[in-house]
């Protein structure tokens, strides 16, 4: 499949956007947290780059498998899911309303990542929701929200309901749905749902042994932001993503064009 280079059509720093964005793409297929192509992750374009005509994003031409997708495929889009610049690929607006609602509720919005995963959707299920029974559900813990199932999310009126249930959480289990992640940037909300998913594949896994369950003191949560800055030495997700970029490019950096 041949797609032209956007390279030389835009900025520098929406190119590193894309590149940053079309690099999630994979790792989350490397990873395994597809559902074919009914997920979606998005990426919010500087005030620099978008201007003064409102905010832009950038999102998967819908119908690509995300081991496909590049930096020149990802289709950038208004507010409204217009698209800004002409591309051969569809978008899926449907797909939009949940993204479109974080992004509006949160300004630090930079990034956010749905995934429809085994793992969390099976959580997602259960009543109790994530339990506090291993080091990575502790981070999650931390800044955790929850939005009831309405539906298939395509219609704007649920919008408002999933902003007030996210508020100022990065973690949101979407209750028999799945699972959403959002940071600053990309490599913030990369390594959020990381976390997120393996809270979730832990929790199956170890309730699945069928003993009882042994569950962390809930100091300890409280006090867990500050034991995360530490150990990425304040950097966040920026700590581990060159390792991430550096594993990808070794397996294949076509996503770069």
């Amino acid at each position: 499949m041949h797609i032209p280079s956007l390279k030389e059509v835009v900025s520098a720093e929406e190119w590193q956007l894309r590149c940053d964005l079309a690099a999630c793409y994979r790792l989350a297929g490397l990873y395994g947290w597809t559902d074919l192509v009914f997920t979606h992750i998005t990426a919010k374009l500087p005030e620099s780059v978008s201007g003064a005509g409102g905010h832009q994003f950038l999102i998967n031409p819908y119908g690509l498998m995300f081991d496909e997708i590049t930096a020149s495929s990802l289709v950038k889009v208004d507010e409204q899911c217009n698209k800004v610049i002409d591309s051969p690929f569809p978008v899926n607006p449907a797909g939009f309303v949940i993204h479109s609602a974080v992004h509006e509720a949160r300004p630090d919005a930079g990034c956010v990542l749905h995934t429809h995963t085994r793992a969390g959707v099976a959580v997602s299920a259960q009543k109790g929701g994530i339990l506090p029974i291993s080091q990575q559900s502790t981070f999650v813990l931390a800044s955790l929200a929850y939005h009831d199932y309405e539906g298939v999310a395509f219609r704007p009126d649920e919008k408002p309901r999933l902003q007030a249930d996210l508020g100022r959480a990065n973690f949101l289990v979407l209750r028999n749905h799945g699972l959403l992640t959002v940071g600053k940037t990309v490599a913030d909300t990369f390594l959020a749902m990381f976390t997120f998913e393996s809270t979730c594949r832990i929790q199956i896994d170890a309730q699945a042994g069928g003993g009882e369950l042994t569950q962390v003191n809930p100091l300890i949560v409280k006090g867990v932001a500050e034991a995360m800055r530490v150990q990425t030495g304040g950097m966040g997700g920026a700590f581990v993503w060159p390792a991430l970029i550096r594993k990808l490019d070794r397996l294949d950096d076509s996503y770069r064009s």
